[in-house]
């Protein structure tokens, strides 16, 4: 079953009109909405982001791509806030539930740090807890033309319990512009305590009309991947 079917199979077919295709290789994006950059990252992912015609103003979509297809779709507005997103692997779908502190870009870019809390809820019932910052240090990068800035960040999942599920913190990009953040270097950490580096860098980013926009297939970092998991 490909992915798309595991998703209607899962109970939500509602998604299907919000889900994305491809034709001849290429990403397509659901009617009335446009990709702005296909962004190619390290570890082996590439990423499709694009805004709706039909959404509220400031809201954008991503959707991730490794070596085995799509696996993973969000919605965030233009404060960067979770506003939905959806495993394309198993349909499961996580919304934002409830805020005491809500995510703000604006202050971020104003002050310089933004802490938040917010929770949110799967279709499984399944509630949980996220809170942390980020900080701009002051650091600008450039990326294939691109000019970004890095952040700190320091982010905990708990769940209703107070107990911890994963804790990521290190370094994620900006783009003022755009209103989003890409991965950086970064470390997650399990409950146990085992902790593992982590690197999805962009690498290059394709805009309308140039090579590599729309592609589907990752570049970078894959033949790394592969080493990896071999026994």
């Amino acid at each position: 079953m490909n992915w798309l079917g595991k998703i209607i199979s899962a109970g939500v077919a509602a998604l299907v009109a919000a889900v994305p295709a491809y034709a001849a290789g290429k990403f397509a994006p659901p009617e009335g909405c446009n990709v702005y950059v296909t962004v190619q990252m390290k570890s082996c992912q590439v990423s499709q982001h694009y805004r709706c015609a039909g959404d509220p103003p400031g809201d954008q979509w991503a959707v991730y791509l490794d070596s085995d297809g799509p696996y993973y779709m969000n919605r965030i507005d233009s404060e960067t806030r979770w506003v939905e997103s959806y495993s394309l692997i198993s349909g499961e779908r996580d919304e934002l539930v409830s805020e005491s502190d809500p995510a703000s870009f604006t202050t971020l870019l104003a002050t310089g740090r933004d802490d938040y809390d917010f929770m949110t809820e799967s279709d499984m019932a399944e509630v949980v807890r996220y809170t942390g910052y980020d900080q701009l240090p002051g650091d600008k990068v450039e990326i294939d033309g691109v000019e970004l800035e890095r952040t700190r960040f320091d982010l905990t999942a708990r769940d209703m319990d107070g107990a911890t599920l994963w804790r990521r913190s290190g370094q994620q990009l900006i783009h003022r512009d755009w209103r989003i953040f890409f991965a950086d270097r970064e470390v997650f950490e399990s409950p146990e305590g085992e902790r593992t580096d982590v690197d999805d860098t962009p690498v290059t980013f394709a805009f309308p009309g140039q090579a590599g926009y729309l592609e589907t297939k990752p570049q970078f970092g894959c033949d790394m991947m592969m080493t990896e998991v071999r026994p």
